[in-house]
């Protein structure tokens, strides 16, 4: 009972911290004209969305982090190395979004760090998280008891560790593309690994995962459709990163397939159409990534997003089942 009442309370703070702490971003940032620049290439429906503020991502990071001290401080979650891992690389991908964002401001348009850039940033944050875990005696295994899989990767997990970052940051910040999309598919997979993470024993990461959620739910007040503010690569980073750290340090690296299957299907529609257009000079999806297919099919925006969330809901469901039962 105590720890449904402090899981009730986790997300409970995590969203009035970010209703809070967004009703003053927003305007600020509206006077500050940090607006997103759009490309013409996706459409009017979305030119017409050019100079809303971005790097919403701030609300939730700010208020999952000042949520998780408090917790700590008063001794209502325990700090541990996995806890202190899950909050750099949240951060630290944070931080590599807003100077991206910051860059695409200044330059003003869409191109702010380069690739190998962001790929050098995310080596350290890799490298930082593989020493912590390493000198905490972290497993370097990679095991499915479902599968009977147990491979000893040494020190190769670190270059693992890296892969899943990379790969989970990349999806995020793919399927980040209508009002409210990425932030409510990410609140649904932060639910789903809270409750796994809380049944095999992982309470403080529980906890996060519940607050992160909350927050993403006080940040969607301002997103959701017609957004009033983009969450920007500051957000998609920093969610990607713990969303990847979380299924690294809870050994739940297959479940996270699951869970976050609707990123990993929009990251492969991206990689399918560069691949046919390359090679056989056809395209497979009328645009990309996935919800903009949808968007020339003639969807409405509102819908492709509901829908998303309905998958995203039963995937989360699905990767509950295999992440603890199975």
């Amino acid at each position: 009972m105590l720890l449904l009442t402090k899981s009730i309370f986790a997300v409970m703070i995590g969203f009035f911290l970010s209703a809070i702490l967004g009703f003053f971003i927003v305007p600020l940032f509206k006077k500050m004209h940090v607006g997103q620049r759009i490309s013409s290439y996706v459409g009017e429906n979305h030119k017409k969305k050019e100079g809303t503020p971005t790097m919403g991502g701030i609300i939730f990071i700010l208020s999952t982090v000042i949520a998780m001290l408090v917790l700590v401080a008063t001794g209502r979650v325990s700090y541990t190395s996995n806890l202190g891992i899950v909050l750099i690389v949240f951060i630290g991908h944070g931080l590599i979004g807003l100077l991206d964002d910051l860059l695409s401001i200044k330059k003003k348009n869409n191109e702010g760090l380069t690739v190998y850039q962001k790929l050098f940033l995310q080596v350290l944050i890799a490298i930082l998280f593989f020493y912590i875990y390493m000198k905490n005696g972290g497993q370097t295994a990679f095991v499915v008891g479902t599968l009977h899989i147990d491979i000893e990767m040494g020190f190769l997990y670190g270059l693992f560790i890296l892969l899943i970052l990379v790969g989970s940051t990349n999806a995020v910040n793919l399927t980040d593309g209508l009002d409210g999309l990425a932030g409510g598919l990410s609140a649904i997979a932060m639910l789903a690994f809270a409750l796994i993470s809380l049944m095999v024993g992982y309470e403080d990461i529980g906890i996060f995962c519940l607050v992160l959620c909350g927050s993403l739910v006080g940040f969607l007040l301002y997103n959701t459709f017609p957004a009033r503010i983009f969450m920007g690569d500051t957000g998609s980073l920093a969610i990607g990163g713990a969303m990847g750290a979380i299924a690294i340090l809870t050994h739940r690296e297959l479940t996270l397939i699951v869970v976050a299957g609707v990123f990993i299907v929009e990251t492969l529609s991206v990689i399918i159409q560069t691949f046919s257009v390359q090679v056989f000079h056809k395209k497979v999806f009328l645009m990309t990534p996935l919800h903009h297919h949808f968007e020339k099919l003639g969807w409405k925006e509102t819908d492709i997003v509901k829908m998303f969330w309905i998958v995203g809901l039963v995937l989360a469901m699905a990767g509950i089942l295999f992440g603890v039962w199975l």
